[in-house]
């Protein structure tokens, strides 16, 4: 497939910020081959007039197949949210549950520019499928849980081997893995030196949540006398590439820990508030060097996938919090959501950026909109004006996902057919 982007406003990098100028995006296969020349020939030509042209946005931590439970559990402490209301209605899921949610997930993420996600689910092949069956791309990872060597986490443990060993490389390798410690609070030690020798004998990073919570880091201290990344850290966990989400109760020592070791932190800005547990110190992570990304966490504690309304509160929140305007810029934010997310996934010099030779992960929105108007900083706009409703055209790894506001690869009335039945069988 030949694609060319003709005429189009383009966001990329320069130096250490961006810049937004007119140019012609030429694509063959699955790369971006040529930037700023529109004399190809080409099987499909999309004309740039008032459109922007971004990299593809990339959701470092999210739950898709959780979709199903959006607007169900709400304005609930975290604890009861996730114990009482949401891990009893996962023993009720499905795997075919599962694969609609995701469905369904990354129905909404297409829709509103995200090209790529990190994802933690239950259910193993069902995340798998629906990245194969929609064409985005993902790092996937199946949650574990367990208690040294009892026989239901190790049984996660040899799951998570079995979808490795089928799905690794498919997809012109749009499918990508690491392993997923659940949390400390549901891993205990014996059990994270486990997972972390299958990580080290399968070559994997880390996907796991951390210092999410006041109880997490009561728990953590009472037991191991310790903070949570001080836990983590003495069990040799950091020596892998880890993605560590959320990160909101840090001491100093935490955040030493976390920029010597080089964790990259996903904060969830969104859904922490939600639930309570807080904001994350990003500017303290930032001054030491930490590489900070942004996710959206489930739909159950967001309750939407749109990265857009995270970047916006990433970009304000610290702000406000600080009483400084100039914390967290609309370019940094952007960063987040971009260069810095393929960074944690060692896809560094493939995605996160449009520049030739990069895979074709590109998401074009409409901008002759009210909101869009005076033009006089789009890049400022991306962060404090757009709300997601702006995109109109998603390609992946050079393969047009959406068009014109149209899916291409996915039913959309087929997935909220089933995602209406699974909820009358689950929630009514």
């Amino acid at each position: 497939m030949k694609i060319l982007i003709k005429n189009i406003l383009t966001v990329q990098e320069k130096e250490a910020d961006f810049q937004v100028k007119e140019t012609s995006i030429y694509i063959e296969n699955d790369r971006i081959v040529d930037i700023g020349n529109n004399e190809y020939e080409a099987d499909v030509i999309i004309d740039g007039k008032n459109k922007l042209a971004i990299p593809g946005l990339i959701n470092s931590h999210t739950h898709a197949y959780m979709t199903v439970f959006r607007n169900y559990a709400d304005d609930l402490p975290f604890s009861q949210w996730l114990f009482e209301k949401i891990l009893p209605l996962e023993d009720r899921l499905t795997g075919e549950d599962a694969y609609w949610g995701t469905m369904l997930g990354i129905m909404e993420m297409i829709r509103t520019g995200t090209t790529c996600f990190t994802d933690m689910y239950i259910f193993i092949n069902e995340a798998c499928r629906a990245v194969d069956d929609t064409g985005i791309r993902a790092c996937l990872s199946r949650g574990l849980v367990g208690s040294g060597d009892d026989e239901g986490g190790m049984q996660r443990i040899n799951e998570a081997k079995r979808e490795i060993d089928f799905w690794k490389g498919q997809g012109n390798d749009r499918i990508s893995f690491v392993i997923a410690p659940h949390a400390p609070y549901t891993c205990d030690d014996k059990y994270l030196l486990n997972v972390i020798n299958f990580a080290k004998d399968y070559n994997l990073g880390i996907n796991i949540h951390l210092s999410e919570s006041r109880n997490e880091i009561a728990e953590i201290y009472d037991k191991y006398k310790c903070t949570p990344t001080e836990f983590l850290n003495r069990l040799g966990l950091f020596e892998l590439n880890t993605l560590a989400a959320h990160c909101v109760y840090l001491s100093d020592n935490d955040i030493d820990i976390l920029s010597e070791k080089k964790v990259n932190v996903i904060t969830c800005p969104v859904s922490n508030l939600k639930l309570g547990n807080g904001i994350a110190p990003i500017t303290k992570l930032l001054n030491r060097n930490v590489n900070v990304c942004l996710g959206t966490d489930g739909a159950a504690s967001n309750n939407t996938l749109n990265m857009f309304k995270e970047l916006q509160f990433v970009t304000l929140i610290h702000k406000g919090m600080e009483e400084k305007a100039d914390v967290i810029s609309a370019s940094t934010g952007f960063k987040f959501a971009t260069a810095n997310a393929a960074k944690a996934l060692g896809f560094d010099n493939k995605i996160g950026k449009i520049e030739v030779g990069y895979k074709a992960d590109i998401t074009i929105l409409d901008i002759d909109k009210p909101q869009y108007y005076p033009r006089n900083n789009l890049l400022s706009a991306l962060a404090y004006s757009t709300n997601g409703d702006e995109v109109n055209t998603v390609i992946v790894d050079g393969k047009i996902l959406m068009r014109d506001n149209e899916f291409l690869t996915i039913d959309e009335e087929k997935v909220k057919y089933h995602i209406r039945n699974i909820s009358k069988r689950l929630l009514i």
